[in-house]
């Protein structure tokens, strides 16, 4: 029997019902990722205990609105009890629909203030024109929200930060200020006061993309932010889609890679003592391997199946 590669989208059309019975399978295959990824998240890092009181920063994205959603469902069938209060920083952009959020929040009927902040003239009045902005912006708004968060008395602030966030954060490190640094699940914040939690950690951008799609949020583009089409954050973002694209793989094994650190296989000498080094006479996985060449898995290609010429019969695909 001859088989040829073929892709998915080649196959037999589908009717309308078939469609929709497909679409809603896959929905609820993503919904269950996602309450799966963001729970093991929060378990694996200890994010949210008994009692604790979160404050979900909510900026009007895809990204705040996914978080926000997944946690109020985790929030029903977690083992512990704890508080979820959603904070919306309103910082006067012209044009801003400022009535949006606080409705929708009411329709969801959780706890929720706004903070009205104009932060928006300081940074225009402060930044010069074609300038990044995003530094400056960033500062005002976290001082804002430490300080609604002591006033609030929260115990942990949930950022709607996910996986491509973190590599990206990773990339610019390294590439534009020459540390392996990225972006942590779980910090003390920079004034020491306050816990910060990223509970999107191990959330792809296209599954919140997805998401945000089918449960129709309410998205508020920032006008700064979206303004900056040089930024080195989306130059990173573009080249990282750019790779997942030519290599399908290599952003799930970048991002384990940042959960997977040898200490001794880098340069560090404040993280690893070179200097005295002995020899052991103990095997050791981690020694180096200074004579054999490193060999890496080869990644598979997505979405292909095979398909019998003759009988014309599409058989399971190899890689889901």
């Amino acid at each position: 029997m001859n088989a040829v590669w073929i892709d998915n989208e080649l196959a037999a059309p589908e009717t309308g019902r078939e469609q929709a019975v497909k679409i809603e399978r896959e929905t609820h295959k993503l919904e269950k990722r996602l309450c799966r990824q963001v729970g093991s998240a929060i378990m694996d890092f200890n994010m949210i205990e008994e009692g604790d009181r979160v404050m979900v920063c909510l900026s009007g994205g895809k990204d705040s609105h996914a978080l926000l959603d997944i946690l109020l469902k985790l929030q029903q069938r977690a083992p512990i009890n704890f508080e979820l209060v959603v904070v919306n920083l309103d910082q006067k952009q012209p044009g801003f629909p400022e009535h949006i959020l606080p409705e929708y929040l009411k329709s969801l009927g959780v706890t929720f203030h706004i903070e009205n902040q104009d932060t928006y003239s300081i940074v225009k009045k402060v930044i010069a024109e074609g300038k990044t902005m995003c530094s400056l912006c960033s500062r005002l708004r976290r001082g804002i929200l430490y300080r609604v968060a002591d006033e609030l008395k929260i115990t942990k602030i949930a950022l709607g930060h996910h996986r491509d966030d973190m590599l990206q954060t990773f990339f610019l490190n390294m590439f534009f200020g020459g540390k392996l640094k990225g972006m942590p699940p779980k910090l003390v914040s920079d004034d020491g006061g306050h816990i910060v939690i990223r509970p999107l950690a191990y959330v792809a951008e296209k599954d919140l993309i997805r998401w945000a799609e089918h449960r129709q949020f309410p998205i508020i583009p920032c006008s700064l932010c979206g303004s900056q089409e040089n930024l080195q954050r989306k130059q990173i973002g573009n080249m990282l889609r750019d790779w997942e694209k030519k290599f399908p793989g290599r952003i799930e094994s970048m991002f384990t890679a940042l959960q997977n650190v040898v200490p001794s296989h880098l340069m560090d000498r404040s993280r690893h003592n070179f200097t005295d080094i002995k020899v052991t006479g103990i095997p050791s996985q981690d020694g180096d391997k200074v004579f054999d060449e490193e060999e890496f898995p080869v990644a598979k290609l997505p979405g292909l199946q095979t398909v019998s010429i003759e009988a014309g019969a599409a058989v399971s695909p190899e890689v889901p």
